[in-house]
């Protein structure tokens, strides 16, 4: 599903050239469920916009089912992150004043698709998320941290992406909480969603079945801690 191709990222300050990815490769097959982990500055962030078509390496390929992402146009990128990675973000990135419905539906606005399937999918998702039905009317800011990790992974899944790319997903939530948002995302890995997540907490990657860690630009190990992966 996904390889990484020696995969070298550069920025340039000024005159200073900083090599956040330092030749960087790895596969990561259907179904899996995993933690990319790694300091402040270790390359994990960048190696997050990379595989989320955020951002192209300097050199390397990325491939994603069979395309060579590292060669793609912005316009051919912009539809790849609409049709094949979901995104989970720290921050959630909900409407506030948006319905927890109307912020699912959102992907699909300038979709092609009609307001009752919109609506439809929406709450097909989350359901699937695990979010109660009789929240689906309240306003996203009158949520608790646990409910809207929930939406922001309904939304997620709403175009039926190849991958979940969670950046951080626990970041804003207390300990209870987290591990609560895990266990979303462990049983939607069961039921055959490939889970990537970037994080700075070894607790949140033990609960993965694979750890990649990075520093300073490299991968330092690659290890699977579960055996049935």
């Amino acid at each position: 599903m996904i390889e990484c191709k020696n995969l070298v990222k550069n920025y340039l300050n000024g005159d200073v050239e900083t090599q956040a990815l330092k030749g960087i490769s790895f596969r990561i097959e259907k179904g899996e469920f995993v933690s990319i982990i790694g300091p402040s500055g270790s390359g994990k962030s960048t190696l997050m916009h990379i595989l989320g078509a955020l951002d192209s390496p300097t050199s390397g390929q990325y491939f994603l089912d069979g395309v060579d992402v590292s060669g793609l146009g912005d316009d051919e990128l912009s539809d790849l992150r609409r049709n094949k990675i979901g995104f989970v973000f720290q921050s959630f990135n909900l409407l506030p004043r948006a319905t927890v419905l109307r912020n699912v539906m959102l992907p699909l606005l300038y979709s092609g698709t009609s307001q009752k399937e919109r609506e439809e999918r929406a709450r097909e998702c989350l359901r699937y998320a695990g979010m109660e039905e009789s929240k689906f009317q309240n306003l996203s800011n009158q949520l608790s941290g646990g409910q809207m990790q929930r939406v922001a992974i309904a939304r997620a899944l709403i175009n039926n992406p190849s991958i979940i790319l969670a950046d951080e997903p626990t970041g804003n939530l207390d300990t209870k909480t987290s591990h609560i948002a895990m266990q979303t995302l462990r049983e939607l890995n069961e039921k055959g969603h490939t889970i990537i997540i970037i994080t700075h907490e070894k607790e949140i990657a033990d609960l993965t079945d694979r750890i990649i860690s990075v520093r300073d630009g490299v991968i330092e190990s690659d290890v699977r801690v579960n055996s049935n992966q």
